[in-house]
């Protein structure tokens, strides 16, 4: 396929310099149904981003949109603040029935506004407001979002740096085999927690990724997980699990967590919790620590009512009846087999991942870059991940087709191929 960028136009002439996807996939897009995108001039690709996690269901699922628009077209609220509605209602009693007690979790849940970083931010408030302390204790190439409390406990050295002024309150600490194993879990981290001398907080949280996307597709091992929960009962820490790109089904099980037997007190989740790419997100927490006062933590648009809506469609299609999970893993088995064969011709290259998110990541940080961009030429939308975007992150919708994710693995083989 013969792909001409697009000439001059009012995306470069006027959109701000910070722009960054359309840099790396040139093309105007205008329609998209499933795993696929089209651009303007009719070119197909395979998308393989899914919205940096929130398109698990892909664009435009016919499932989601029928119900969407049923909802508009009878006039259906859009906007309502945190008031109570309809949609609101069914949302949450479709949540509770489909996903919470089924799993027996004891969450309350908050609508903090439209976006992951909001969700971080609230559950980093409600967790100092509820130990009356301020450190966070985050970990090393961890993202999690890009307002000042979110960035404080994210570890990419250039985003941190775009807040302009110090980022305080957080302190890093080595994610799960950070010392290629060579160090005890937790040794450092215990060590500063039970010297008076040390410097550090005592903390009111911890926040950890059970799987770092933005960091490079770093898996922490169930038993890391539970080691950690230990540590944050035993020093009297909260511990939340940002699940903003791994939950909604990423990893298999609707909550990336449960593999582990674990039950953070905190959780956020956004990106794919609205199943149909609009703006929504939760923070749920155990019921003790619902210590707000009315107001206390608002936002405009925490209201999103047609998300409520798709997000109950959701839940009603795709969670009630537990094939999700066994399809994720299944396809996801079906990626770990490429990527076997792709190292096991390059010896540059190594995998890890879990359910539907694997990176390949290269010694040569720039081969990364220029794999996806040969992908981006045979009609595959790929993107790099890592602090040295190192990693080439694969992050198919979950309902793709076994045939449509055999057709994007063997393009992502030949562009490994045909960069070496």
């Amino acid at each position: 396929m013969t792909i001409t960028p697009p000439a001059l136009s009012v995306f470069e002439s006027l959109e701000s310099e910070v722009r960054s996807y359309c840099r790396s996939w040139p093309a105007v897009f205008d329609r998209a149904q499933g795993a696929r995108l089209t651009d303007e001039d009719g070119h197909s690709y395979l998308d393989f981003f899914a919205g940096a996690g929130s398109l698990n269901y892909g664009h435009n699922n016919p499932v989601l949109k029928r119900a969407l628009i049923d909802y508009i077209e009878r006039d259906g609220i859009t906007h309502g603040l945190d008031m109570a509605t309809t949609a609101k209602r069914a949302f949450l009693e479709t949540f509770e029935n489909v996903i919470l007690r089924p799993r027996d979790l004891p969450y309350k849940v908050m609508f903090p506004g439209p976006t992951g970083t909001n969700a971080v931010e609230s559950a980093l408030k409600l967790a100092r407001k509820v130990k009356g302390r301020e450190s966070v204790v985050s970990f090393t190439n961890a993202f999690h979002g890009m307002s000042l409390g979110s960035l404080a406990v994210t570890g990419n050295a250039f985003k941190r740096a775009g807040a302009g002024i110090p980022l305080v309150h957080g302190t890093p600490m080595p994610f799960d085999n950070y010392f290629d194993g060579k160090v005890p879990d937790f040794l450092w981290f215990e060590r500063l927690l039970e010297d008076q001398g040390s410097g550090l907080n005592k903390p009111a949280a911890v926040i950890v990724e059970t799987v770092q996307g933005e960091g490079g597709i770093n898996v922490a091992r169930a038993e890391w997980l539970r080691a950690l929960q230990d540590l944050c009962h035993r020093q009297d820490m909260l511990l939340i699990v940002d699940d903003i790109q791994m939950g909604c089904g990423r990893t298999g099980g609707f909550f990336s967590f449960e593999e582990a037997g674990i039950v953070p007190d905190i959780v956020t989740l956004s990106k794919s919790i609205s199943g149909y790419g609009l703006p929504m997100s939760l923070c749920l927490f155990k019921g003790e620590l619902d210590i707000w006062e009315p107001g206390e933590h608002n936002g405009t648009f925490r209201g999103n009512n047609p998300a409520f809506v798709t997000a109950a469609a959701t839940l009603d299609a795709y969670w009630a009846d537990g094939q999700m999970e066994k399809q994720t893993l299944a396809r996801g088995e079906q990626v770990e087999q490429t990527l076997l064969a792709i190292c096991g011709e390059d010896d540059t290259a190594q995998f890890r991942g879990r359910g539907l998110v694997w990176g390949l990541e290269f010694t040569d940080p720039e081969r990364a870059s220029a794999v996806c961009k040969r992908a981006f030429e045979l009609g595959l939308l790929l993107e790099t991940s890592g602090p040295q975007s190192e990693v080439v992150k694969l992050l198919p919708p979950l309902t793709v087709t076994p045939e449509e994710l055999e057709e994007g693995l063997r393009t992502l083989a030949r562009s490994v191929r045909e960069t070496a």
